[in-house]
């Protein structure tokens, strides 16, 4: 149900056609809600359908009849509406996790590449996102609405320090363990 909050969201951010709003996603909400272009085009017509949205006239015809999409007052109060709802938080569903625990019984081989690859991934996103940070959020920038935007990307931050510190330590245990005899 939140790829149309998160729709919901940008465009209130800022009018956009489908397909800056698909750019918007791959540079900022796409961090922590991803969607396809194809879904977003899909939840877009239906938020227009709903009387969420709606298409703007352009000032001069778009090539390619482009549309670009505005909240209606339903949708805003749809979104201010969710944004109080209560949600439980969802369970974990990570392959990697339940890789380690398959390898507790069929053993390890392959598993530490992976751990490395995974760390490494986790490592370049950490990365990333402090670099944007240091870019689009300097001391000097604290109105409400950045101010919660930076809420959001230091959680972003803290989950990829999670990450590299529990890859370091599974990485610690797996090099513990003593070596599994193949079967055979």
């Amino acid at each position: 149900m939140s790829l149309p909050h998160a729709i919901l969201t940008a465009l209130l951010e800022k009018p956009s056609s489908g397909l800056e709003l698909t750019r918007r996603f791959d540079r900022s909400i796409g961090y922590f809600w991803s969607a396809t272009h194809q879904q977003i085009y899909r939840e877009l017509g239906k938020l227009e359908e709903a009387g969420l949205i709606r298409a703007l006239h352009p000032a001069q015809p778009a090539r390619g009849g482009r549309k670009e999409y505005e909240v209606l007052p339903a949708g805003r109060a749809e979104l201010a509406d969710w944004v109080g709802r209560a949600e439980d938080p969802k369970p974990i569903r990570d392959a990697l996790l339940l890789r380690l625990r398959a390898a507790a019984v069929v053993g390890t081989e392959g598993l530490e590449a992976e751990l490395r690859r995974h760390l490494d991934l986790h490592r370049r996103q950490l990365a990333e996102y402090e670099d944007i940070e240091e870019r689009h959020f300097p001391p000097d920038r604290d109105g409400a609405e950045d101010r919660l935007r930076h809420v959001v990307l230091r959680g972003g931050i803290e989950l990829e320090r999670y990450w590299i510190g529990w890859l370091t330590d599974a990485l610690g245990e797996l090099e513990k363990l003593p070596p599994v005899p193949r079967p055979g």
